[in-house]
């Protein structure tokens, strides 16, 4: 018997086209195949509760699926090239187990929804992930905020020497990036927990499907009501899904690049964990940060997954098989960029500081804005303070640390306000409501 679900009797089926077809689906849908599994659970309870399966039929299915599930996850069932997809997979091992039984599985439902609610299952599942993953690293960076307000830091802007600014100015900067990237996760988790199960191909189905049931089942936030909104969906949920990953991966690649200089000979800032270096396969005195470069680059990644979701979106309605290529785009997107913020908490922890380079590093001159300003809160025009700090006698004899406490406007060295920041982390602790 054929694996293609759609074969019909006196219909050749040419090898190469269908390699074409299928491309590296079947090796993609090993990421989706146990939601459709339990996609799949769900159906049969509500094609039970409209009488098309009866209760011992359900249990039958329920039973073959569970197991099937359990092969999937011990690796004992592995998704190749004797079947066309995932769906054919599942679909076959029903009736191959249960007969008759199992070929009523697809009843009302088409391969455009199964697929929808697998991919739709798995983002969510990876949105989360990046959710938990973002809120440790604002974690670790506001805990070294708190430990290292009086610890100096040179302020760069056009990555020249500016303003004395502190380590933990710089901590609290990137801990409100990812609070910031945190709860836009959060939104867009939300947003796309919508389920598409029952829209079938785009148009619906003759049968009263309880699609109240699946969605509460599978824990959907709430349900797609249009069918044919459904399939349009497909893809514009992916782009967003990828957009939000995007935003915490710009972080991450600022983050990156200030590692990159700080701990560079030229700087000295900052020493890597052993961990996160690689040597040189031809330069015995090189350690080289190809983590954190690795981890500046893996924006790259979903920036590509985004451009080819976009072109592939410029359809008219209706499902069609160009959106297959989605599949693709957020497995590779959401693999590398998870993958590298997997690795940010524990190298945000382990990271060291070389305060004596960091010190030697400030020069009198950036103390000048500190100066201009004074002179202006004496009285003199701010343009006149302006000039008259450009001075370098007046650089004379001042110390980073007063520099840092006199810094009192909100947000600055001497009022970092980690409090406030703190009271949005706890509000955006995974498991509660933003």
């Amino acid at each position: 018997m054929s694996s293609l679900l759609w074969a019909k009797p006196g219909i050749d089926v040419d090898a190469d086209i269908q390699r074409f077809l299928a491309g590296d689906d079947v090796v993609l849908d090993r990421e989706f195949i146990r939601y459709d599994v339990r996609a799949s659970a769900a159906h049969a309870e509500g094609l039970q509760h409209i009488g098309v399966l009866s209760a011992d039929e359900l249990a039958a299915i329920q039973r073959e699926l569970s197991a099937f599930d359990a092969d999937v996850a011990a690796g004992r069932f592995v998704l190749d090239g004797r079947f066309e997809d995932m769906h054919s997979a599942i679909e076959a091992h029903l009736i191959e187990r249960l007969g008759d039984v199992g070929k009523k599985i697809h009843t009302g439902r088409s391969r455009n929804d199964q697929v929808l609610v697998a991919t739709r299952l798995w983002l969510r599942d990876r949105l989360q992930h990046a959710e938990v993953l973002c809120h440790a690293a604002a974690e670790v960076c506001l805990l070294r905020a708190e430990a290292e307000q009086s610890l100096p830091l040179p302020g760069y802007t056009h990555l020249q020497r500016a303003m004395v600014s502190s380590a933990a100015m710089w901590w609290s900067g990137f801990a409100e990036g990812f609070l910031d990237d945190t709860e836009r996760l959060r939104q867009t988790t939300s947003w796309i927990d919508a389920n598409p199960l029952g829209s079938a191909a785009g148009y619906g189905v003759n049968l009263p499907l309880d699609r109240d049931h699946t969605t509460q089942a599978l824990g959907f936030g709430r349900m797609q009501v249009a069918a044919t909104y459904a399939q349009l969906s497909r893809g514009k949920f992916e782009l967003a899904a990828l957009e939000a990953l995007g935003s915490a991966l710009l972080d991450l690649r600022r983050l990156a690049w200030d590692l990159s200089l700080f701990t560079s000979g030229e700087f000295g800032f900052v020493r890597l964990p052993a961990t996160y270096t690689t040597g040189s396969s031809l330069m015995p005195n090189k350690r080289n940060p190809d983590v954190i470069e690795l981890m500046r680059g893996v924006y790259a990644s979903v920036a590509a997954a985004k451009v080819e979701i976009e072109q592939l979106l410029s359809l008219p309605s209706g499902y069609h098989r160009d959106l297959q290529f989605s599949k693709g785009a957020i497995v590779h997107g959401f693999g590398r960029g998870l993958a590298a913020l997997g690795l940010l908490p524990k190298l945000l922890r382990e990271l060291e500081w070389v305060p004596e380079r960091m010190r030697a590093a400030i020069e009198p001159s950036m103390y000048a804005t500190d100066l201009a300003v004074e002179l202006a809160a004496s009285g003199l025009p701010f343009r006149d303070a302006y000039r008259e700090a450009a001075n370098p006698e007046r650089w004379k004899d001042r110390d980073p640390s007063a520099s840092l406490q006199a810094r009192v406007s909100p947000g600055a060295a001497g009022d970092l306000q980690l409090g406030v920041l703190a009271a949005r982390w706890a509000s955006l602790k995974p498991g509660r409501a933003g």
